[in-house]
């Protein structure tokens, strides 16, 4: 038996700087996917496509959640029948602010949020969250939710795996020059969680494109360029089932490994006490003489 969910990847061009003129591309992205493909299900929006990157003013553009803008989406996302993703918002709050992505369902409502774990430091100033992010789509499965710099730490992926998993949806807004290596990321933490590993960044000042779609073997099923395109893809949830059970490639069963070891890792029970991290500094901005 099958459980089929369509995700529509909208690599979209942000303008720079100007919330208003983005947020109706992204109505008028959601209106097109809809009428063209109405089988859709799931649309994706690259990290902070309201904005576009760098945003000087980020502290005051700053927007409540539940709030205008997230009620103005969800709007959106009911007319239109789809869960909608809309990227990522920067999230007022009492402590702070917060990079913060919101999932709305097919009848507008507002199922969560999740506060990016892991800030680019030294480059991004807002708070770093505390909590993992799945939710379930009803008859489907159960979908994980992480941000551009999250997926550089394999833990992220691997507890949203943990937590059952079965697609990471991955929100970005990569404009540095290791494009080339996230995108190798993107296909080891597929392969690692044996789930599907669906990447969508911005184009213009929202990223240089190049998303991405991974299936739970590392095959890549869709891949974008760098200019704005829309990758739409159907997936069967039923094989990250197939893979943890037969293995990826039909040969490494990487999940089943864990059901019988007696190790457990010592790095998780002081991560900052480990030799090889005790000279370690915070990050810092680096100049490199070559890359």
């Amino acid at each position: 038996m099958s459980r089929l969910l369509t995700v529509a990847g909208v690599q979209m061009f942000v303008q720079f700087q100007d919330v208003e003129a983005n947020l109706r591309t992204m109505e008028e992205q959601v209106a097109f996917i809809s009428r063209s493909y109405p089988y859709v299900d799931v649309i994706l929006f690259p990290e902070l496509a309201m904005y576009g990157a760098p945003f000087a003013d980020w502290k005051n553009a700053a927007i409540e959640i539940p709030g205008k803008v997230t009620d103005r989406l969800a709007r959106l996302a009911k007319k239109y029948r789809k869960w909608l993703i809309p990227g990522s918002f920067y999230e007022r709050t009492p402590e702070g602010v917060y990079n913060t992505a919101i999932v709305l369902s097919d009848t507008g409502e507002l199922v969560t949020r999740y506060r990016k774990l892991y800030p680019w430091r030294p480059l991004e100033q807002t708070l770093a969250g505390s909590d993992f992010c799945v939710f379930d789509i009803p008859d489907v499965g159960r979908i994980g939710l992480c941000i551009c710099y999250d997926m550089w730490v394999p833990e992220v992926c691997r507890t949203l795996s943990w937590m059952g998993a079965e697609v990471i949806l991955h929100p970005t807004m990569t404009t540095s020059q290791d494009r080339e290596q996230e995108l190798i990321l993107s296909r080891a933490n597929a392969i690692f969680n044996q789930l599907y590993f669906l990447d969508v960044n911005g184009a213009g000042w929202g990223g240089n494109g190049r998303s991405l779609f991974v299936d739970p073997h590392g095959r890549i099923l869709q891949r974008a360029g760098e200019s704005p395109a829309i990758l739409i893809e159907t997936i069967d949830l039923e094989e990250v089932t197939r893979s943890r059970q037969t293995g990826v490639a039909g040969v490494s069963q990487i999940l089943r490994q864990f059901v019988n070891t007696p190790l457990e890792f010592p790095v998780y029970a002081d991560v900052k006490g480990g030799e090889g991290f005790q000279n370690l500094t915070p990050p810092a901005v680096v100049r490199n003489k070559s890359t």
